[in-house]
Formats: structure tokens, C-alpha cells, sequence
């Protein structure tokens, strides 16, 4: 039976005031200074922004931890999504893309998580002296012309300048708003037992393009990064399956299996996964065979989770393999009632895994 969306809201809330609850008792963050892999995404991150960022900063719009927040216009009925992002990749120019391009991506994604038509972004730029103008101009051309492939414009900025050594180059800063379209509530709060795990496409593809762009390893591959803007990806997914979406996330940093733990923690469910089911292009299964590497810890930045109810998922994986972006969609996993807050694996070989979030951090600054 369906349950009521006055009810189902309620049950977001609650779950929302336990994890705020339980931030009040635990303490999440033992570590007295900063290292890299606090910038992993994975479960150093996690436990940075619980120890220190979240207790501080607690509030309804940002306990519920999606990759936007959503809020209502006084007296229009219409929801916005914000959302905010630095980029500090290195190197800066890689396959397939580069800082600006990945910074308008990046953000217009975090929006489509929402279930948003991304409209409006911001840059700040924070620029190292004696960076040359001819890479900063580089850098924003492709910024101008990913905003305008997307429909999306960029109507405000910043600009700051920092002496020579203390910046790498270039950071950018970029963030935005959008309208939401869904008139149900979707995030990492809205998983439910029976609920199939939809991946959009192969995963590892950024995450190994950067790896092979920074260290110049000698290893024969034609992997480039996956950057692209989803926000006509999840449009599909939406007018195909409707309220049946649950939730959407694009596994950026830590890969599928720290967004997948996110969710499972944030709806108090488990999640099983099929390893054979999940598609990986040749050249990052090769990579990662090599380097010790598993591609689902690997960041993304062209790839999206869909968690949708189980009489939806096949049209929903339809929609997905209809669209360009798409094209390798599979159906993954599904969500189930127990163990709470846990992801498992079923291997290739026959066995089962817990899947964790991503532990240290192979390859800092990735995105």
C-alpha cells in the first residue's frame, strides 16, 4: 500500500533528529591535526565533517547531509536547491577535462542530486602568483563553454591573489542554485526495503585519468575522465519513474561504495550488491588490478546512483539507456531491511563482503 507522503516525511524527520542526537554523544573525530585523507570523501571525511563541522553548523536543511539543500520561497510554492563546491584537482589539465570544467560539472551535479534544473552558478578563483594567463584564460573558456552546453549561466564571481607557492596554481569555488522539479521528498533519507540500486554507468574512469595524468605511470590505457553534466540524465530517470525515485547521488569522492554507505546510514537499511553486475571499463580494471586499487572507491564525475522502488527500476533503467550518458546503465543492488547502516558485496567468486567506506587515501585531490 502506498504510504503517505505526510508520513513519509514524518519518518525523514525523525531519522534527521536522531543523527542530530546522536552527534551530541559521540564523538566522531580523534585526530588533533588535519591530514590528506580528511579530503578522501571517504570515512576520514565523514568523520571530519561529523566531529567538527556538523555539530557546529546543525540545522533541518543541512542534517540531512545530501549533496543540496533544499528550501521553500516564501508564499510561491516553488523549492530551490543550493549547493556548494571547491575544486583543488591536480593536476590541472588531465583526459578528458580540467579544473574549470570539472568546477561547472561538479556543481551542476550536486543540483540534479536534488532532483533540480540547475539555472544560476557562482566562481570564486583563488590564483597563485605568477600562475600564467594563457593556462587562467584556458581554464575559463572551458568553464564559459560547459555552462553554456549545460543551459546554465554564471552570474557571479570572485577573484583572489596569493603570493607565489601558496596556492598550486589555481582553486575555484563554484557554487548553485536550481528549481526543484520532484514534489516528493528524495535523498539519502528515503531508501526503503525492496528498493533497487540503478549506476548509471562504468565507475573509476575520473579517479584513474587523474592517477595516470599525475604520476605519469607507464601503464597502456586510453581511460579519460567521465565529467559530465547529469541534469538531463536525471530528468529522464524522473519522468520515467516518477515518485518511485528515492534518491540520487553521483558517487564523487570515495567512490560507489562510500556513497552507498551514506545512504544505508542515513535511512537505517542494508544494501547488497552484485560485483558482477557493476560495469568497469578494461582499462580501470586493469589499472586498479595493478595498483592494488578497488573501482568502487574510485571517484566519479560523470556517473549517478539512482535508488528507486522496485516496480520502477526497469523503467527507469530504460530511460537511463536511452540517454547518451547512460548508454552502460545497470541495476546493481538492492536495499534491504537488515543489518542497518551496512553495505555488502557478492563477489564474483561466490562469497560476501562487507563494503566499507573508503579507508586513508589512495590519490589525494582528486576532484
Amino acid at each position: 500500500m502506498e504510504v503517505p507522503r505526510d508520513a513519509r516525511v514524518d519518518d525523514v524527520l525523525k531519522k534527521i533528529e536522531r543523527t542530530r542526537q546522536a552527534r551530541r554523544h559521540k564523538f566522531y573525530l580523534r585526530d588533533e591535526k588535519i591530514t590528506l585523507s580528511h579530503g578522501s570523501g571517504g570515512k576520514a571525511t565523514h568523520n571530519l565533517i561529523e566531529g567538527v563541522f556538523a555539530p557546529a553548523f546543525s540545522n533541518p536543511l543541512l542534517d540531512a547531509m545530501d549533496d543540496s539543500a533544499v528550501f521553500g520561497v516564501n508564499g510561491t510554492g516553488q523549492r530551490l536547491a543550493f549547493t556548494t563546491d571547491t575544486y583543488v584537482v591536480s593536476p590541472l589539465f588531465f583526459a578528458g577535462g580540467n579544473i574549470g570544467k570539472l568546477a561547472v560539472h561538479g556543481t551542476i551535479n550536486d543540483l540534479s542530486m536534488a532532483g533540480a534544473q540547475p539555472l544560476y552558478l557562482s566562481a570564486g578563483f583563488i590564483l597563485e602568483e605568477g600562475f600564467p594567463i594563457a593556462e587562467l584564460r584556458r581554464i575559463v573558456d572551458s568553464m564559459a563553454k560547459a555552462a553554456q552546453e549545460a543551459g546554465v549561466a554564471i552570474v557571479t564571481g570572485d577573484t583572489k591573489v596569493v603570493q607565489r607557492g601558496k596556492a598550486d596554481g589555481v582553486f575555484i569555488n563554484t557554487a548553485g542554485v536550481g528549481i526543484v522539479r520532484t514534489t516528493w521528498p528524495i535523498g539519502q533519507t528515503q531508501l526503503q526495503p525492496g528498493d533497487k540500486v540503478l549506476l548509471s554507468g562504468a565507475v573509476g574512469d575520473h579517479g584513474i585519468a587523474i592517477m595516470m595524468a599525475r604520476e605519469a605511470l607507464e601503464i597502456e590505457t586510453d581511460v579519460e575522465s567521465d565529467s559530465a553534466p547529469l541534469h538531463t540524465l536525471v530528468a529522464a530517470v524522473l519522468e520515467a519513474a516518477g515518485e518511485g525515485v528515492h534518491c540520487l547521488k553521483d558517487p564523487t569522492r570515495g567512490g560507489v561504495a562510500t556513497s552507498l554507505n551514506e545512504m544505508a546510514m542515513g535511512s537505517e537499511v542494508s544494501i547488497a550488491l552484485d560485483e558482477h553486475a557493476v560495469p568497469v571499463h578494461m582499462g580501470v580494471r586493469g589499472a586498479c588490478e595493478i595498483l592494488g586499487l578497488d573501482p568502487l572507491t574510485i571517484a566519479n564525475e560523470g556517473k549517478l546512483l539512482a535508488i528507486v522502488a522496485g516496480e520502477k527500476a526497469e523503467a527507469a533503467l530504460a530511460a537511463m539507456r536511452n540517454h547518451p550518458l547512460g548508454r552502460e546503465a545497470a541495476i546493481i543492488g538492492v536495499v534491504q531491511a537488515e543489518p542497518a547502516g551496512m553495505v555488502f558485496l557478492r563477489t564474483d567468486i561466490g562469497g560476501t563482503r562487507v563494503l566499507d567506506m573508503l579507508v586513508g587515501d589512495p590519490l589525494p585531490r582528486i576532484c
